[in-house]
Order: C-alpha cells, then sequence, then structure tokens
C-alpha cells in the first residue's frame, strides 16, 4: 500500500514539475478516524512552492480522485493528507500474501555481511545483559538472511588481554585456597563460585604441582583451562538459546600473524601515526576523534584499541566484508567515535561499520533490582533465566524494546500465561488458528475462496495488520531493529484476538473465506517467530 501511495505521490511531483528530490512521509495515524496511512508531503512542498500546504493537498486530492484503492483521501489539520482504503483493496493484497514467500521480502542487493555479537570474553558465564546482545543479533542475522544477504554470525574471543590473565589469576588463587593457603582474590580478580568448581578440576589433574612452578606459568596453566571451559560453558548456553556463529574469531590470532604491527605500519605509510614518550600513537584527532590514542604502551604492550583496529582490517580488507555490524554493550560508548575514525583511516567508508550499543536489562525480582557483576560474582545467569521462563519468553522480551532503550526485565511477567505477557499474547493468537484448523481437518478448498466478500470491520483490521507487518520487516531491515518484528507480531495479535472474539468462523456463511485469511494470517505470524527464534505453538 505505501508503494502505491509513493508512485502515486512521484506522479503527482511530476504533474507540478517538481523534479529535486523531496523528503516526506508516509505513516500510519495514531487514531482509526483518521485514516490507513497519512502523508506530510504538502507541508514539505508548501515552502518549495509558495503555496499554503492546505492548497497543495486539495490539489493532490484531485490529481488522486480516480485511485481505485482508496475509498477517500481527505486533508487533515495544517495539510495532512489522510488516506482511507477500500477493503476491496486490502484484500486484493491478501490475495498476494497467498502462497507467496517473497512478498514480505524486500528488494534489495546482496551483500556480504558479517554480525558480530556477544563477544563476551571466556571470564564467566553470560548474564541477562549478554542474552539480550544474543537475541538481538540473531535476530538481526536471520532478517538479513531471510531478505537475501549472505550473512556470517562471529563471536569475537578477546584472549590476548588484561582481563584473561586476571581470570588466571583468580583461578590460581582459587585453587590454592583449595591447597590450604590462605589468599584473597584482588579487588579487581573474578569472585564467582563457577571458578571454584574449575580449580577443583585443576587440583585433581595436576595435585599440587602447580604450587612448584613458576607462577607466571601457573597462572597461564589456570588462564588456558578456566578459558577454555567458561567458553565451552557459553557455547552450550547460547545454542540453548537458539544462537550458533558461524566463526569464533580470536584475538591471539591476530598476533600470532603479527597483524596487530603490520596495521600500525599501515597507518604509518597512511600519516597516521607518531611515537612520543616511549608509545606509539593514532592521530585519530585528524579525522573526528577528540583525542589521539595510544596503540602500543612504552612498555611495548598493545592496547585493545591497536588489536581491535587490526581486527577490523581483517575484516574488511582480508575477508573483503560488504558490510560490518557490531553489537556492543552500552559501556562501548566511548569506543564509537575513535573505531570510526580508525575504519576511516583504513581507508573503508565508515558508514559500512555499523556500531550497536545494546542498552542495559534491568532484571527485576520483588520490584527489586537484581545487581550484576561478573567480577564480584552478583549476577544472574543467563541459563537461569532461561530455565525460569524458557527461551520464547527471554527472547520476545530482549527484543521487546528498541536496542537503544533501557528494558525492564520482569520475571513473573514473561511466566504468566495471560495476555500481559507478549509473547504468549502471540503464541495463542497462532495457537487459536491452528486450533480452527484443526477442528476442520480435510478443508481443502480455501485455495478458492473469495476474500472480496469480507467486509467486517474486524476482517478488515485483521488483514491490514498482516499487510502492515511489510513495512515492519523493511524497517527491521533498514534500521537493525528486530523491535519492529516483536511490534508487527503484537498488532497482528490484537487484531486477531478481536477477530475470534466477535466473528464466527466454523459453520458460518463465509467460513472458506475466512480460513483463508486466518492461514495468511498464521503464515505471517509464524514467519516473524522465526526472524526472531520464537516457536510458533500449535497448542498452548
Amino acid at each position: 500500500m505505501k508503494d502505491k501511495i509513493n508512485r502515486l505521490i512521484s506522479n503527482f511531483l511530476e504533474s507540478e514539475s517538481v523534479q529535486e528530490e523531496v523528503v516526506y512521509s508516509i505513516e500510519y495515524p495514531k487514531r482509526e478516524e483518521f485514516g490507513d496511512y497519512s502523508t506530510n508531503v504538502a507541508m514539505v512542498l508548501s515552502k518549495r512552492l509558495k503555496q499554503k500546504p492546505t492548497e497543495i493537498a486539495k490539489r493532490f486530492i484531485e490529481f488522486s480522485k480516480d485511485e481505485c484503492i482508496f475509498d477517500k483521501v481527505e486533508v487533515a489539520g495544517a495539510g495532512f493528507i489522510n488516506f482511507y482504503v477500500k477493503p476491496s483493496a486490502v484484500f486484493e493484497e491478501i490475495e498476494r500474501i497467498k502462497d507467496n514467500a517473497d512478498y514480505f521480502k524486500p528488494q534489495i542487493k546482496s551483500k556480504k555481511v558479517q554480525i558480530e555479537f556477544v563477544s563476551a570474553n571466556p571470564t564467566g558465564p553470560l548474564h541477562i545483559g549478554h542474552g539480550r546482545g544474543a537475541a538481538i543479533g540473531d535476530s538481526i542475522a536471520r532478517i538479513l538472511s531471510f531478505c537475501g544477504y549472505n550473512v556470517e554470525r562471529e563471536y569475537y574471543i578477546n584472549d590476548a588481554g588484561l582481563q584473561m590473565r586476571m581470570l588466571g589469576l583468580s583461578t590460581f588463587i582459587r585453587y590454592k585456597q583449595l591447597m590450604g593457603i590462605n589468599e584473597v582474590i584482588p579487588e579487581d580478580g573474578y569472585k564467582g563460585e563457577y571458578l571454584i568448581d574449575i580449580a577443583k578440576n585443576i587440583m585433581v589433574e595436576y595435585g599440587d604441582s602447580l604450587l612448584k612452578k613458576d607462577e607466571r606459568e601457573s597462572v597461564e596453566i589456570c588462564q588456558n583451562i578456566a578459558g577454555d571451559v567458561i567458553l565451552k560453558s557459553i557455547v552450550k548456553t547460547l545454542e540453548k538459546f537458539r544462537v550458533k556463529f558461524d566463526v569464533f574469531f580470536n584475538e591471539k590470532k591476530l598476533y600470532d600473524a603479527n597483524e596487530v604491527e603490520n596495521t600500525i605500519e599501515f597507518l604509518k605509510g597512511k600519516g597516521y601515526i607518531y611515537e612520543k614518550d616511549g608509545a606509539v600513537w593514532f592521530k585519530s584527532t585528524l579525522i573526528g576523534d577528540d583525542k589521539d590514542r595510544v596503540l602500543r604502551k612504552s612498555n611495548g604492550a598493545y592496547t585493545y584499541f591497536a588489536s581491535d583496529i587490526a581486527y577490523h582490517k581483517n575484516k574488511f580488507l582480508v575477508r573483503k566484508f560488504d558490510e560490518v555490524a557490531d553489537i556492543w554493550g552500552a559501556d562501548h560508548h566511548g569506543y564509537v567515535n575513535r573505531m570510526k575514525s580508525a575504519i576511516e583511516a583504513l581507508g573503508i567508508d565508515k558508514n559500512r561499520l555499523n556500531l550497536m550499543l545494546v542498552q542495559i536489562v534491568n532484571l527485576l525480582r520483588g520490584g527489586k533490582k537484581v545487581s550484576m557483576s561478573t567480577r564480584k560474582g552478583e549476577f544472574v545467569e543467563l541459563d537461569s533465566v532461561i530455565d525460569e521462563v524458557g527461551v520464547d519468553a527471554a527472547r520476545f522480551m530482549f527484543l521487546s524494546r528498541s536496542v537503544d532503550s533501557h528494558l525492564d526485565f520482569d520475571l513473573e511477567i514473561a511466566k504468566k500465561q495471560s495476555n500481559e505477557n507478549p509473547v504468549f499474547y502471540v503464541q495463542y493468537a497462532y495457537a487459536r488458528i491452528k486450533n480452527i484448523f484443526k477442528q476442520l481437518e480435510g478443508i481443502s478448498d480455501i485455495d478458492n475462496a473469495d476474500l472480496s466478500q469480507l467486509d467486517a470491520k474486524e476482517e478488515v483490521n485483521l488483514a491490514k495488520s498482516v499487510i502492515k507487518f511489510k513495512d515492519s520487516l523493511k524497517k527491521a531491515l533498514d534500521e537493525l531493529e528486530p523491535y519492529f518484528i516483536t511490534k508487527g507480531l503484537l498488532d497482528i495479535a490484537e487484531n486477531l484476538h478481536k477477530f475470534y472474539n466477535h466473528i464466527k468462523v466454523i459453520g458460518s456463511d463465509k467460513q472458506k473465506e475466512r480460513l483463508a485469511l486466518l492461514n495468511v494470517v498464521a503464515q505471517t505470524i509464524k514467519l516473524g517467530f522465526d526472524l526472531i527464534g520464537v516457536e510458533a505453538k500449535e497448542r498452548m
């Protein structure tokens, strides 16, 4: 429908001899009495044509009077143009959806795209903040894949930095405690009880031999064992959460292949590197950063930023991704400008890198926020949340707000089998449709149904919500926001429940037509669920 309105506006602009680009919007009015679609094109043209928006709007209405898909087109307010679509046109569109898997797919040029997400250091179990990032990243990958992109999911393992060394030290201290040595984990160490179990296994394997080795060697052994155990646990949790990765990329590989130093030399050749006080600096202020950044410290140690630049050089210039999306936690806010600067310094269009910051999740239990700190051991594991509320509820709740919005995750609501629980609300809508078909098992002539016979308000609104889902998917693709999928599903579910409560299907004189409509609704809900990794349940 929006495409048809866009074409109509384009023809109108041509008739008005407007040749330059006009940026206008087509929205869904919040109130039903204002029609199905609304555009501000008349107000946008007002200054350009030096005419009142209402005059332009009236001329547009006259221009579009022969457009057969509208019951009426009206001027509202200061010059909005509201469109009221004929029910017959709505159901003609539904006919296009039937048995057409490509209906919802936007027309795009396929690209090789990488989505890098979660990438939690293997220093402890995943918490719900990681869970939100996992649900978002996996859903974005599903959406892009459905729309025709060549997508690769990647997990970046930061296994060459201070945090991993601190993990090794913390594990070694737990080992020593088990051996009867009274030693305290440093304040910035990892204090979770999960390290006790790892230390017990180390004690079984090594006995007291680690106490006799050089401490650096013992810490490294503990680091490698703990990191490996924790990473396997993370992968297991993610698979349980219906999240799988194509590639696990180790930071160590960048150093082993000398890619970090080569990247510094590459930037040096472009004039972005200088030395000061024994350290190597990146001139990021030349391209938008607020200050220059150290890449190699005076003691010879590389910074995280140095390996991150090398990592992104590898993504774009070695593996040749057309576009890359990095999904980070909100605590990386200060990292965005410097990463964009680095991309530009590498000679890559910085718009090819999409940096998404996932805002924090507040887990509510008994009305109180649950504190989460990996190092202090005060956090709620993603595993336990999955066990308590289920994968479907957890994923849907994580995706129920936009990426850049804080999320309050209410465990009690997520467990309810009521309309308060958004995933139950949508799954129940799907199950209701499937139950109707189960009662009429054997019906096979709905393909010949004449949907033009449907005209009840509940039928029309349900059909409109399905058509709108195409726009929801397009927005989710353009903005990399799975939130639009959950929003679209909730709209369909709301209209389905209203339809179910007011419209008789089984035994009605329009049974075949209503079944045909419900079949399209079920297909659309199933598609939406597939795009966000939620199960479409036939029974509730």
